[in-house]
């Protein structure tokens, strides 16, 4: 037997006492619209007439979830007290009852796909991890009211528009989301829009990249922006029909799918492209903001964004992180006192990069993983969450792509986005849970 506490939507506290929970939601139907009750059993309280168990002293609580309020009620056990005639009535009322409103969950917070069998359709998109003449990364910090990544820290990217190319409608078709001249050519015009810089050649046997003065890109992204010409018109408006977009250079490292709670969600082939140390001259190359999506463009070494967001600073996604990580152990080793590599240097790290990439992260390689986060623990005595990178998606489960199965991301959500973000070997992470060290 069990003591219920009963909270209609008028907020007027009744309590019963019943065997039979059939009973309760007959007698009060509103239970059974999305309510769910939770009760104290009392053991010692064997039957509504059983004298010793009128001899109880204290008090007792009982709570309900209702439309998301938590409602708690303190009861009265006290057989001399005038409520004890209300027992024998199989009637209670609460001494008193406290409601809260609990913390609401982050809307990024990653659950599994069985939670959500109809998630948003996945909108293609495409980012660039650009990196600079001497090694440096660029990332956009997005403005508080940006419609995806709010204030974060991301890579230049967006959606593809039908004017990069054609791509299966099926969000279970594969070939919607695999590696395609759809992709690179929406990367670049993003990167373009977002940033200014142009990676386009006038020809395809072209050394260098193509030279556009600030002033033409500005009026060009200005143009794009407004709707007046598509990205691809207005560059043969300038350099002739013989120009192309540097897509061979185009570098795939990682595809990423985002998990099935999120409202917002994208299939992102994430790109990585390194401006030739020829190219530090080149006025196509330098960034400014668009003041719409994103504030100023910044260059800094990985292992600089990978402090910044460790410290608070800057709030950086998961995808980001991680990549950020896998790059910072190569190119920032071997770095003292602020100063830079030689050339030599940078060009042996690039090299080191793209063996990484093409071969590197077991099987799949880096290049060819289709990640999306899922929840592996949650409950940690530090609050993260433990993310698995080893499913490809919701759309694209049973397509035979993989993801990561070695490393796992903690991460505390918070209403403002990811916090606390940090990389570790999935191995690792599961030892300390089984030996109960979280």
């Amino acid at each position: 037997m069990s003591i219920l506490s009963v909270c209609p939507p008028c907020i007027r506290h009744t309590c019963i006492l019943s065997s039979n929970l059939n009973r309760l939601t007959e007698s009060f139907p509103w239970v059974s619209y999305g309510c769910r009750l939770s009760a104290r059993p009392l053991g010692h309280l064997a039957s509504s007439s059983s004298r010793h168990n009128l001899n109880h002293r204290g008090t007792d609580t009982a709570s309900i979830r209702y439309r998301g309020y938590t409602t708690t009620s303190v009861y009265d056990f006290n057989h001399t007290s005038p409520f004890a005639r209300l027992l024998r009535q199989h009637h209670y009322s609460p001494l008193y009852t406290t409601m809260s409103k609990p913390k609401p969950k982050s809307k990024f917070e990653v659950r599994e796909y069985s939670d959500h069998k109809t998630p948003a359709p996945a909108l293609p998109s495409a980012s660039i991890i650009l990196i600079s003449p001497s090694n440096e990364v660029l990332l956009l910090h997005r403005v508080q009211t940006s419609s995806a990544f709010p204030s974060a820290h991301v890579f230049p990217g967006g959606n593809l528009e039908a004017s990069d190319g054609a791509l299966p409608s099926e969000p279970t078709d594969i070939n919607r989301h695999l590696d395609s001249i759809a992709y690179r050519t929406g990367a670049i015009r993003e990167l373009f829009e977002e940033t200014g810089i142009l990676l386009a050649r006038s020809s395809r046997s072209a050394p260098s990249l193509l030279s556009v003065s600030r002033e033409q890109r500005k009026s060009g992204r200005e143009a794009v922006h407004s709707g007046k010409t598509d990205f691809q018109s207005w560059l043969r408006s300038i350099a002739g029909d013989a120009v192309v977009l540097d897509t061979d250079r185009l570098l795939p490292f990682t595809h990423w799918v985002t998990p099935p709670n999120v409202p917002k969600r994208f299939t992102t082939q994430m790109y990585v492209y390194f401006v030739g140390l020829e190219e530090k001259g080149n006025p196509s190359v330098r960034a400014t903001g668009d003041q719409i999506e994103t504030m100023a463009p910044e260059w800094a070494r990985p292992s600089h964004w990978l402090s910044r967001a460790r410290s608070g600073e800057i709030i950086l996604f998961p995808p980001q992180f991680l990549l950020l990580y896998l790059i910072s152990e190569i190119f920032d080793g071997g770095i003292a006192g602020g100063q830079g590599d030689s050339d030599a240097e940078i060009l042996r790290k690039r090299e080191g990069l793209k063996r990484l990439i093409e071969t590197g992260g077991g099987s799949p390689p880096w290049k060819d993983k289709f990640i999306s986060p899922m929840g592996a623990q949650f409950g940690r005595p530090d609050k993260r969450s433990v993310l698995s990178l080893d499913k490809p998606g919701p759309e694209l489960k049973g397509s035979g792509l993989k993801g990561e199965t070695d490393r796992v991301v903690l991460v505390k959500f918070s209403k403002e986005g990811p916090r606390e973000v940090e990389v570790a070997w999935r191995k690792d992470v599961m030892k300390e849970g089984r030996e109960g060290k979280l």
